[in-house]
């Protein structure tokens, strides 16, 4: 697991303007992206502040040495999937020596700061070239919760405690935030319809995830051992992998998720790597009583002791009637990450262990991270308990699932005694109107 070092350190100050403090991007965290400045090419960046940091202007400086230097490097092109290649050691490097260029009282301040773009005068790209895309279901509330409305007294089905349950789905409709998500159409039935029907989705839905990016690869034929499983991760990002439960629900039988699932999903932007997220592991929640034991291929003792995420976990919801009135957002959700009940770790290795191969730049959801109570639900179907019992928002609106115009926010946190807090940055998309 990774270590903390002086990166960490909650005292240290950046001399860039509004770094100190600021509630996602303060110089302790230091994520990877690609944007664009206006006019210009894609490229790598750091985020820092409300500023980003221009890693191949940076390179080009002369002041990146050895293994930051070649992760720089790696960097470019306008995507990063040979950077997350490269694994812990240069992104580790690289990641020391960008703190040490960018903290309080260093010589090559001015050097630098040409260097920096205002976040908001640049566009947020997908930090990489997504190859394929995998969705697990590790949320055990969630689980429950879904497994409630259809079977009450058994809502896990028996391989859910045994097994860390994914589908794979498409990466081709993956988005970077900001991007609108138009209304999907596809085939429903209702519970007393004669028949199906072809038309807009009436129950379009969010999902509330954790992506997992991979780094180096692994083989075809031969499985990640659970001890070497970190190894394989280079970071992390939020996750709306928006479902429409009507369509959902008549064609998921046999095979699973489809059309409900493949139209759309959104990203975080920036990859928050697993050295910024050091002060924020834990262990796994202890299983229930009765519960069964990892198999041996899932067990390791690192990742029981520290193969765990507290993160804070925020779902808000925008409505036309919101915005008009200048109303805040309404709370959907307020979860966390340590409601998983398999870790990040057990998912790659159980992803790789009948030889699948993964490679860098593919992205795993976690499935929809919920809490124990309402309070805590990453979904508008649990929530409202399939829609029969409807948010009511101050603005006097009420919903059941999302409707045109309503803007999803994720966004997510770390918070730790003694250490600087850290975010992801928004998650977030409006809902467009179904194509005619």
């Amino acid at each position: 697991m990774t270590i903390l070092d002086q990166t960490h350190d909650a005292a240290l100050r950046s001399w860039v303007p509004g770094a100190d403090g600021h509630p996602d991007f303060p110089i302790q965290n230091l994520p990877l992206g690609v944007f664009s400045p206006a006019g210009g090419a894609p490229r790598a960046g750091i985020a820092i502040g409300d500023h980003i940091l221009d890693l191949t202007a940076l390179l080009a400086t002369g002041l990146l040495q050895g293994e930051a230097a070649r992760a720089a490097e790696a960097a470019g092109g306008g995507a990063l999937n040979a950077l997350l290649a490269l694994g812990a050691g240069p992104r580790r490097a690289l990641r020391a020596q960008a703190s040490e260029l960018l903290r309080e009282g260093a010589a090559e301040r001015d050097r630098i700061a040409p260097l920096l773009h205002e976040a908001s005068a640049c566009t947020l790209h997908l930090p990489a070239r997504i190859g394929d895309y995998t969705d697990f279901y590790v949320g055990i509330h969630h689980a429950e919760n879904i497994g409630k409305q259809f079977r009450p007294d058994n809502p896990l089905l028996p391989n859910y405690k045994h097994v860390p349950i994914g589908y794979h789905g498409r990466a081709s409709s993956i988005r970077p935030s900001g991007t609108p998500v138009r209304r999907p159409r596809g085939q429903s039935k209702a519970p007393d319809a004669a028949a199906p029907s072809f038309g807009p989705s009436a129950r379009l839905d969010l999902e509330l995830e954790l992506g997992v990016w991979i780094g180096p690869g692994n083989e075809l034929g031969t499985p990640i051992p659970i001890g070497e499983a970190q190894d394989h991760i280079a970071g992390y990002c939020l996750l709306n992998d928006w479902s429409a439960r009507d369509i959902q629900a008549w064609e998921y039988q046999p095979l699973g998720p489809f059309l409900a699932k493949n139209f759309a999903s959104t990203i975080s932007p920036w990859i928050v790597t697993p050295e910024a997220l050091a002060p924020f592991r834990i262990a796994p929640a202890a299983r229930p009583e009765g519960d069964p034991a990892p198999l041996p291929y899932l067990l390791d003792e690192a990742d029981q002791g520290s193969g765990a995420l507290d993160l804070s976990l925020d779902v808000l919801l925008v409505t036309p009637g919101l915005r008009e009135a200048g109303l805040p957002p309404h709370r959907v959700s307020a979860s966390n990450a340590r409601h998983m009940y398999w870790t990040v770790g057990q998912m790659v290795a159980h992803h790789a262990s009948g030889g699948c191969n993964l490679q860098p730049g593919d992205l795993l959801g976690t499935g929809t991270i919920s809490g124990p109570d309402r309070t805590a639900c990453g979904s508008l179907v649990e929530a409202t308990l399939g829609g029969r019992e409807p948010l009511r928002l101050a603005s006097g609106e009420e919903r059941r699932f999302l409707e045109d115009g309503d803007e999803i926010i994720l966004r997510a946190r770390g918070l730790r005694e003694g250490f600087a807090p850290i975010g992801f940055g928004e998650c977030r998309a409006v809902i467009l109107g179904a194509v005619a």
